[in-house]
């Protein structure tokens, strides 16, 4: 199988500066996390928010001394918190160019396990939560002349995934929300897209794919390996930055190791 190349270290000195500021939720751990450090490295102010009070500690730890970000705690389904927290990051950093809207859950049960609440939890955080942040920050961002919001969705939001019936009806909508707040943001000059990935080494996927899941991927994806979070950086950075995709909107793009494209395969033993 396959390795990725390793992560090159983000942290320390920056010495470039962009004066754009972004906020990252889901940010201290995972894909968020790696974003965070990409977009610090690349010049950025990051504001990290993040529900999980551990993932946070770790987080302040890691950027100690970084007068570039902000952290704080946040559950993205609390409308009045998460507002707050948006409107006091952008005040802080003086702008607001960018979201990372990555904060999610999953679950991996057989549909006639799934309960109810369940499904609405999940449903309740990766599409209310992503729709309550995007909102927040576009209604900055149309003050401000424009701006960038990416979201991170899943490739379970495109094709169908054994025990993924909340989690891929929850990436799925969120896919159409990021098309439809595209269509009616452009005139404010506000893009909106999202990344798909496919299986990424996060904490989340550690804690819900099962030995047998995981062979399940690596028989089905192409590049036979899960994706570490730091390859999602390249592509999230890219749809941020107005200068690479500045007529890029409602896009939402696979990063997932060839998985949605993928035909028949003859499976090595």
């Amino acid at each position: 199988m396959a390795k990725a190349k390793s992560a090159v270290k983000t942290t320390g000195n920056r010495s470039r500066k962009t004066g754009r500021a972004a906020i990252v939720t889901g940010g201290a751990s995972g894909i968020g996390l790696a974003c965070a450090e990409a977009l610090l490295a690349a010049g950025w102010q990051v504001g990290i928010l993040d529900r999980n009070e551990k993932s946070l500690e770790r987080a302040r730890q890691r950027f100690r001394g970084e007068c570039a970000v902000r952290i704080e705690q946040l559950d993205v389904t609390d409308e009045p918190a998460a507002v707050a927290s948006v409107n006091d990051m952008a005040k802080g950093f003086g702008r607001l160019d960018g979201v990372l809207n990555s904060a999610g859950i999953s679950a991996d049960l057989h549909v006639l396990d799934t309960p109810v609440e369940l499904f609405r939890k999940i449903i309740d955080v990766n599409v209310t939560g992503t729709f309550i942040v995007g909102r927040a920050a576009a209604r900055i961002m149309k003050e401000k002349g424009g701006g960038a919001i990416v979201n991170v969705g899943s490739i379970a939001g495109v094709r169908g995934s054994k025990g993924r019936v909340a989690y891929g009806a929850s990436k799925g909508a969120v896919h159409t929300l990021t098309q439809v707040m595209a269509v009616d943001l452009a005139r404010f000059n506000i893009r909106v897209n999202a990344i798909a990935p496919g299986p990424v080494e996060t904490p989340l996927v550690k804690a819900v794919h099962t030995p047998e899941t995981r062979r399940g991927w690596l028989q089905t994806v192409p590049m036979r390996r899960y994706a570490t979070p730091e390859e999602m950086t390249g592509t999230v950075l890219f749809l941020l930055d107005p200068a690479q995709s500045g007529y890029l909107t409602g896009e939402i793009i696979a990063i997932d190791g060839g998985f949605r494209g993928a035909g028949m395969m003859l499976v090595e033993a």
